[in-house]
């Protein structure tokens, strides 16, 4: 591959990206990007993204004793998903992990890289770990979709990801399998153009809220902001799409995370919704029939269907109810649809 004579974002803005948000980007027809999601064979840079990178003989056992996850159980094949959280259980970040030759990277949204990295530094104490600072002119994150995405990934990395969380490395270019027929793609981000540049060769460019819809109808969460210190694990189901090894030994908030799950006190679940007629953000309230707030937004993004396609952690029996209201009595109503897995 070529070196970098630009930034990984200056050469996207060379593509057509434009910046919508502090971090996200579209490439100018946002609606034809969603259709372009929905239909696959699309690719997306992941600028809402942020990679930590975790170095030193300590680094397993101290993200052991950190995070929901079972590092120690993870091989240079896969990938987990997983949550680090307070000692109140409640989570602080969910993210997707891997082994990094001899290190581990974590990918969670940008907007709390910063300060995820600031507070596990501060649990650092003697153990000889370093925590990379999230860096997108280090680290490039690609996300491709549908089919042909697949074909194209294998085509650039010489093998693609059969099943979830499998990952594929050549040379300096990691593979992972997503839920949702998608693949995550991490390279340095001198070597970002080229690898774009071969990938959009068979795949449409769509930007970051095409992504986010993906994330969404697959049924996987991403904490950000506004939602940090709220949720424990499984009201967001994380336990259900392999993020929490309640095998494993003490890590960080363990203990009620452990007792939320044995002794049934989940009363608050991850649900698909949809809203017509109103934007909506993470953070946003949701009453029920009786004016009282049932739940949250976890994560919204314009569907292709028109409208806001939504993950929100609701009361199980508002959900079953069914009359919902977006931040107010009278707002929108939200429809709940069903997640490509099953809520136990």
């Amino acid at each position: 591959m070529t070196a970098l004579t630009t930034t990984w974002p200056e050469f996207l803005v060379s593509r057509g990206a434009r910046r919508t948000l502090p971090s996200s980007v579209d490439f100018g027809n946002p609606e034809a990007e969603l259709r372009s999601a929905q239909s696959g064979d699309a690719i997306a840079p992941l600028t809402h993204l942020a990679t930590l990178t975790f170095r030193g003989t300590d680094a397993e056992s101290f993200l052991q004793g950190q995070l929901t996850c079972n590092v120690q159980g993870l091989d240079a094949a896969h990938a987990t998903l997983g949550a680090y959280c307070t000692p109140q259980g409640r989570m602080l970040a969910t993210f997707l992990l891997w082994r990094d030759g001899d290190g581990l990277s974590m990918v969670l949204s940008a907007d709390i890289a910063d300060a995820v990295r600031k507070r596990l530094t501060m649990f650092v104490l003697r153990a000889k770990v370093e925590i990379g600072a999230p860096d997108p002119a280090r680290i490039a994150l690609m996300g491709v979709s549908g089919a042909g995405g697949a074909r194209a990934v294998h085509a650039v990395v010489g093998a693609c990801p059969a099943n979830q969380m499998d990952l594929v490395r050549d040379g300096d270019v990691t593979a992972i399998r997503l839920r949702g027929e998608r693949i995550l793609v991490a390279t340095p981000a001198e070597h970002a153009p080229a690898l774009w540049q071969r990938l959009t060769e068979t795949l449409a460019p769509v930007g970051t809220a095409a992504w986010q819809w993906l994330d969404i109808v697959a049924g996987v969460p991403h904490v950000t902001a506004p939602t940090q210190d709220r949720f424990v694990p499984q009201m967001a189901n994380l336990e259900l799409i392999g993020g929490v090894d309640f095998r494993k030994g003490c890590y960080t908030g363990q203990e009620v995370i452990a007792r939320s799950q044995y002794r049934g006190k989940v009363k608050r679940r991850l649900y698909l919704a949809h809203v017509e007629g109103a934007e909506a953000s993470a953070g946003d309230e949701i009453l029920d029939g009786a004016e009282a707030v049932s739940g949250t937004i976890m994560n919204a993004a314009p569907s292709p269907e028109g409208g806001i396609d939504v993950l929100a952690i609701l009361q199980d029996a508002a959900a079953a109810a069914g009359d919902l209201r977006l931040r107010a009595a009278d707002g929108p109503r939200l429809r709940i649809r069903a997640l490509p897995y099953e809520i136990e």
